[in-house]
This record gives structure tokens, sequence and C-alpha cells, in this order.
């Protein structure tokens, strides 16, 4: 059943919770996934949370019931994250999936109450004035109501497989206007590509593990290994997972254990 939170900032947030114990909060990506059309993350939930957590999986604003208006930004993202803690217990693993790690990177930098991060094939490997190119020009897109086009800048680098087959939908012009959520997605990754860059991020002492799929894009692995090499005592692991999704018995047990040892 959903449970709604609102945030300092005043937007208010759908969520899923279930079970009872250390917190897990699930941070999508760019998709834009609503819990809704993301069955592998809610059975993930279901399954952790049978091993002693207490998760959430809640719609990113300006997606599903997290209905919202105005400029989407990161800041606004962040205070959902900050809501979706407290609805845990205060302090919780949050596990980011694609642009949902360098949400979740930006919510441990800021100070929030997080336990560890669990990212899930972050894309971050290329140079910040890349990324900050890429940004500016899907901003320019989405601030002249251009969606179709903001949704092909912002998926610009993926496989093209996968731009082609939303754009199968009768629905496409629809879903494109979720480009709406994905200002926070950009703003993150151009932050956290910078503070890769510059190794600002060595600083952040939050228990780290970053993971990627048995069957995945070759940047991945590299991601993560990059991550290593700048965040201290950043565990590496592949995972079994294929087109940028995890398995969800193996990704529940593995988070299970990471939330039961550190609480």
């Amino acid at each position: 059943m959903t449970e709604f939170a609102t945030t300092a900032h005043g937007d208010r947030v759908a969520y899923d919770r279930r079970g009872e114990g250390p917190g897990l909060v699930f941070i999508a990506g760019g998709g834009p996934i609503f819990r809704a059309n993301d069955p592998v993350t809610s059975a993930t939930a279901e399954l952790a949370s049978a091993a002693g957590l207490c998760t959430v999986v809640y719609d990113r604003l300006g997606r599903g019931e997290s209905r919202a208006g105005g400029r989407l930004t990161l800041e606004r993202e962040l205070g959902a994250v900050a809501a979706m803690l407290e609805v845990v217990g205060g302090r919780a693993v949050l596990c980011g999936h694609s642009s949902g790690c360098s949400i979740a990177l930006a919510a441990a930098d800021a100070g929030l109450p997080v336990a560890s991060l669990a990212l899930w094939e972050a894309p971050l490997g290329d140079p910040s004035e890349k990324v900050r190119r890429w940004f500016a020009e899907f901003e320019r897109r989405l601030d002249a109501e251009d969606y179709v086009g903001a949704t092909e800048q912002y998926m610009e680098d993926m496989p093209p497989e996968w731009l082609e087959g939303l754009r199968q939908s009768p629905d496409f012009a629809e879903i494109a206007r979720g480009a709406v959520s994905q200002r926070a997605d950009g703003e993150s990754l151009v932050w956290a590509t910078h503070a890769l860059e510059d190794g600002s991020l060595a600083g952040l002492h939050t228990p780290l593990l970053a993971m990627y799929g048995t069957s995945t894009l070759p940047e991945m692995p590299s991601a993560a290994a990059w991550i290593a090499s700048v965040v201290t005592g950043t565990s590496v692991e592949e995972m079994p997972g294929t087109d940028h999704t995890w398995e969800a018995e193996p990704m529940a047990r593995r988070l299970a254990e990471l939330a039961l040892t550190h609480p």
C-alpha cells in the first residue's frame, strides 16, 4: 500500500515500506523508473525485508505518484532521500542504481545519515568537461520543453537500441516528459565526476560497495575501479546481472549482509 512523506522542500514522496530492522533505501536512476514498472527492485526489497531489513522503494520526484512541479533539482531530490531515511528510522544503506549512484554519493557527501553505500553500475568515467557539456545541452533542451530532444540527449552515450526501444512505444512522447525528473541525475553526475576527478571524494568515510553485473557494458567495471581508486575502503564486486539490471535474490542477500554489517 502506498504511503507518503513530505520533504523539507514541501515535496510529497510516494513509497512502499517493507519489514523491520536496519534500513535500506533504493534510489532509482534516470530511467525514468518508478515503482509500478520496476519489478526487480520491488522483488529485491521484498526479499531483503524477509532477511531482516526495513526497506523503502520510492518514486523519484516527478515520477509515478511523487508528483512535483518546477525545477526538480538535486537539492530537492536529496530532500526526498532525507525523508526516506526518516521513514526507515533515521539511518540506512542507500542502494543506487545507475545515476541513482551519484545521487546516493551526493547524499552521503552532504552529511545525510547514510550507514553505507551500495552502488550498482555507476555511469561514471567520462572526463568532467565532457559531462558538463552533455548536461548543459540536456538542460537547454529541457528548458525549451523539447522533452523528446532532452531524452535523446540524456541517452546519448547509452546503447542505441535502448533509445530505439523507447521510440517504438506508442507512449514515447509521454515517456519523454519524464526528462523533467532527470535534472537531478544530470546535476549529480556532473558533481560526482568532478569530485572523483579532483579527488575531493577521497574524504568520504562512508563504507562503499561498488558493483557491476556479470554481463554489462565495459565502462561499468572501469567506473567501479575508478571509485575504488579515490574513495578509501571501497569494495568492488561482480554480481549476477545483465542489461544494467541485477538479479533479485543474490542482490537481496548481499544488501542484507551489508546492512547487517553496517547498521
